[in-house]
């Protein structure tokens, strides 16, 4: 079976925000034009202190810049590659600021209006470091650098990965699966330069189920996390601590996902309607990277 790349078109225009449509662009079509698109599109959610906001992340519509809207920002550079942003560093600029004394950042800043936002996203404790979302943002942080190396010893990304790696090690119980899903994805992208990380994807192997499917405890009913969604690279080092045929099988289960309206279902909990279509297309255009990647 082979994905069906215009029934996705025609997904992605019928349902798409424009950023994601750039993104499948992109992709797809190897477009300088949307690359640069792209660049440009993230400025309508970017606020003057530097920050980013005004619901990249589809679950945090309100305006405020907040660290999940600025993971969003720097996958979506990193998307663009080899173009760059000439906003990246006043974003890590803004993190530098909203960091905490360990090093950490919180899982979100206060939020005026809560409006379709998650609750988890509104109820979040702005005083207290979130290992799950620095890694995240570090690693998206880290994926950008890859292609703007100015970025790479920024005061903030320095502190971060350092705080990252310390919590890191101190884990010695399974934890929640986005926290290990983003503790994982640090580590990988972060193994290339710095020896500790190798270290510690083999302190977290004991954590990773060998089909590496990931169970989110307290979401939506059925919700996983699957092997892909945190090991989507082959030849990586994070690959080495998966079963080959669960990775096989995880792609022909992402191969297979494509719905008849072209886009790739979410099975968690989106809490407004434009989410709930931003999320897919979202989806939709990781998924064809990912079997893309993988010669699929």
């Amino acid at each position: 079976m082979s994905i069906n790349l215009g029934r996705a078109s025609t997904f992605m225009a019928s349902n798409a925000r424009i950023l994601d449509r750039q993104r499948f662009e992109a992709l797809v079509n190897d477009s300088d034009v949307a690359r640069y698109g792209i660049i440009q599109g993230l400025d309508a959610y970017r606020n003057t202190d530097g920050g980013y906001g005004w619901g990249l992340e589809p679950d945090l519509r309100a305006p405020e810049s907040q660290p999940a809207a600025a993971q969003h920002m720097l996958e979506a550079v990193a998307d663009a590659a080899p173009l760059t942003s000439g906003h990246t560093v006043a974003l890590f600029d803004w993190l530098e600021s909203v960091t905490l004394p360990d090093g950490g950042l919180p899982f979100a800043l206060p939020i005026s209006d809560p409006v379709a936002c998650a609750p988890f996203w509104a109820q979040a404790n702005p005083e207290e470091s979130s290992l799950q979302i620095t890694a995240a943002v570090a690693t998206q942080a880290h994926r950008a650098a890859r292609t703007d190396v100015s970025l790479e010893d920024h005061p903030w990304l320095v502190a971060a990965t350092r705080y990252c790696f310390d919590a890191i090690r101190q884990i010695d119980e399974t934890p929640f699966a986005y926290v290990l899903s983003f503790a994982l994805q640090l580590l990988d992208i972060t193994s290339d330069s710095m020896p500790e990380a190798h270290e510690l994807l083999d302190h977290l192997s004991c954590f990773v189920p060998k089909n590496g499917a990931l169970q989110v405890v307290g979401g939506a009913e059925g919700e996983m996390l699957r092997l892909l969604d945190y090991a989507p690279e082959p030849g990586r080092p994070l690959r080495n601590l998966l079963d080959s045929a669960a990775v096989s099988d995880d792609l022909d289960r992402l191969e297979h996902a494509q719905l008849s309206d072209g886009g790739w279902p979410v099975d968690f909990t989106s809490y407004s309607d434009a989410a709930t279509l931003e999320w897919r297309a979202y989806v939709t255009v990781n998924s064809i990277a990912v079997l893309r990647r993988n010669s699929r």
